[in-house]
């Protein structure tokens, strides 16, 4: 079609359309209308009075006569960049994001220079996940307009999804220097500087991001998060009975709040309940369907099946056939010793989360070690690692499984011979030179261990452990304990081969990025029950100080570290394939799948290790 001559305006008309540019402006999309149309009768072959109808039609709520609107503004105008922008616009607003990309496209083909044009097509790249494409696009648009505080913000935050954070750092500080008034790009610096293990700078972003106005909960949400990690449990504990004040519907702030409740002794006498203020909220927000499930998982976390179940059987009242729902019954009666009623559930959901999810066929995984039905328990440990095959969990169901069976499997994947090592690592001398290393790094640690309560779902019975990254904080003891960990871990991993068929030594690049660290210090009887590490790739024991017991090995195995054996609520009767005595200054490293504890021992004198997970690093070097 030949496109009409575009129509001159008379000065009248021309008001008229400013007019109700005005009112859409503020709101009024259908008063908008009405004027436009008026010119539109009378120039029917405008194209700027076209588009502008397309507009006020689209804020109307009126998507047939939009998508007309703006088409026959194409048609009389079909290489008009700001038409094609605007339908780009209200294309991705209808969630046809393929269409509205072409149409900025085809605005940035006619107006190269159209920054607003590549900065949306910046946005649309991030959000379907191309983010080279959308580097690029945020890269035209602050060569062309390098004050543009949007175009620098959606630049870092391209970088970021690429990894190349120290780059996202610097084009958002120029986000921020730009737009100083804006909290947005102060929530994006906040994240990449969490991401590179910048804490304390991270907390001065979300601080002053919080502080210019952003009012989104995820701000003290990350706010509670880094001053955990800090180890400033205190400030962290005040922020989360301001986040659930604030926000009561917010899930992640109640039960955040809930957990740092339960950890802090502080904050417990005889008569308090951890788990008070997210209980009451649950009450008072009976349709807030995410807040009742996480509170009943962390119900079960805790040990209070029985709350769990009654809780769940509730929910179900109106929702019976939700698999989600069945699956939480069935965990919170497996946690009673209601097998039967368990198994029963768990066959209900299988047909629905089965296929969709790792987690949930662990769980089952879990509930079969008791009916002795060891091929089922193989043959679902496999199905979750077809969906996960980084899954830890389920490399330790499967190895178990084939233990169980007598397949000569469990040896290849498990080798506890070659996989676990005991090796002695390099601490640097301090400065002061009058001091040990470890004799500092310990007294470094004691005053990070103040709780004397368990931690919830963790591993650790009689003892503590520190809460956060420990890594993070801002220690010089710690950071020359982690440099010295880290080179010590990377020189092990250089001794052994790699296997591209097994799920640890496929990965292995000699190099390893530091994931979550702690401290744990066990008293008298303290152990750690039988465990693995679903967030690591290996994982680790340094011992920094044995009791005599320990360290002189009159108590046989006392205090000893050993591999092989499952949780005890797996209900098997496996003894270790392999017991390790610890040494002060040396590191046990060993894949996180892998099940491993340590045993009891009775000394006056506490045992104090820094444990950590590892991600391998795609090239050889720090992470």
């Amino acid at each position: 079609m030949t496109p009409s001559m575009p129509q001159r305006l008379s000065q009248t008309q021309l008001e008229e359309l400013a007019s109700a540019h005005q009112l859409l402006q503020q709101g009024h999309a259908d008063d908008a209308v009405a004027r436009v149309r008026r010119v539109v009768n009378d120039a029917p072959h405008s194209a700027d009075a076209l588009l502008l109808l397309a507009m006020c039609l689209a804020d109307a709520g009126d998507v047939p006569g939009a998508e007309a609107g703006f088409l026959r503004a194409l048609e009389h105008a079909p290489h008009h960049p700001g038409i094609l922008f605007n339908f780009g616009i209200w294309l991705s607003r209808q969630g046809r994001v393929q269409a509205a990309i072409q149409s900025y496209l085809a605005a940035t083909a006619i107006k190269p220079d159209f920054v607003d044009a590549w900065i949306k097509l910046g946005i649309l790249m991030l959000e379907q996940g191309t983010f080279v494409q959308a580097a690029g696009m945020f890269q035209r648009a602050v060569d062309l307009q390098p004050h543009a505080a949007h175009a620098w913000q959606g630049l870092g935050r391209a970088k970021q999804s690429l990894g190349d954070l120290d780059a996202a750092v610097d084009a958002l500080r120029k986000a921020t220097n730009l737009s100083p008034s804006d909290g947005s790009p102060w929530v994006d610096l906040g994240v990449t500087l969490r991401s590179l293990g910048r804490l304390e700078d991270s907390l001065v972003s979300f601080e002053h991001a919080r502080e210019l106005g952003v009012r989104d909960p995820c701000v003290p949400d990350a706010i509670i998060d880094l001053l955990g990690n800090l180890g400033r449990t205190g400030e962290a504990m005040d922020e989360g009975r301001r986040l659930v004040d604030d926000h009561p519907q917010f899930v992640p702030g109640q039960v955040k709040l809930a957990r740092l409740l339960w950890s802090n002794d502080a904050e417990r006498d005889a008569e308090s309940d951890p788990f008070s203020i997210m209980r009451s909220a649950v009450r008072q927000q009976p349709t807030n369907r995410a807040l009742q499930t996480e509170f009943v998982a962390l119900l079960i976390e805790a040990r209070r099946g029985q709350e769990a179940l009654d809780l769940v059987r509730v929910m179900r009242r109106s929702n019976s056939s939700d698999a989600f729902l069945i699956w939480l019954e069935a965990l919170a009666c497996d946690s009673l010793l209601l097998h039967e009623q368990a198994g029963s559930l768990f066959a209900q959901a299988y047909p629905v989360l089965g296929s969709r999810s790792a987690d949930f066929l662990n769980a089952y995984v879990r509930h079969l070690y008791r009916s002795g039905d060891w091929e089922a328990v193989a043959r679902y440990a496999n199905e979750a690692i077809v969906l996960d095959f980084a899954n830890q969990e389920s490399w330790a169901h499967l190895g178990t499984a084939w233990r169980l069976a007598g397949d000569p499997r469990e040896h290849w994947l498990m080798n506890y011979e070659q996989l676990v090592g005991l090796i002695e690592v390099d601490m640097p001398p301090l400065s002061s030179g009058d001091v040990q290393s470890l004799e500092a790094l310990k007294a470094t640690l004691d005053g990070m261990h103040t709780s004397t309560r368990d931690p919830l779902n963790q591993s650790v019975r009689h003892g503590s452990q520190t809460s956060g990254h420990l890594f993070a904080r801002a220690d010089p003891t710690i950071a020359a304990a982690r440099l010295a960990l880290q080179d010590a871990a990377e020189r092990w991993l250089t001794k052994l081969p790699v296997d591209q068929s097994h799920p640890f030594l496929s990965r292995n690049n000699h190099g390893v990025r530091m994931m979550g660290s702690w401290s744990v210090k066990l008293r008298s009887l303290g152990h750690h029950v039988n465990h693995f590490h679903p967030d690591g790739w290996m994982s680790s024991a340094f011992y920094v100080s044995l009791p005599p017991s320990v360290n002189q090995g009159t108590e046989a195995d006392a205090g000893c570290i050993q591999f092989g054996q499952p949780a005890v609520e797996l209900g098997v009767d496996l003894s270790p394939r392999r017991i390790v005595r610890p040494k002060a200054g040396c590191l046990a490293l060993f894949p996180s799948y892998m099940w491993h504890g340590t045993l009891p021992f009775s000394d006056a004198e506490p045992r104090t290790t820094i444990a950590f997970d590892m991600q391998p690093t795609a090239t050889r070097g720090k992470g």
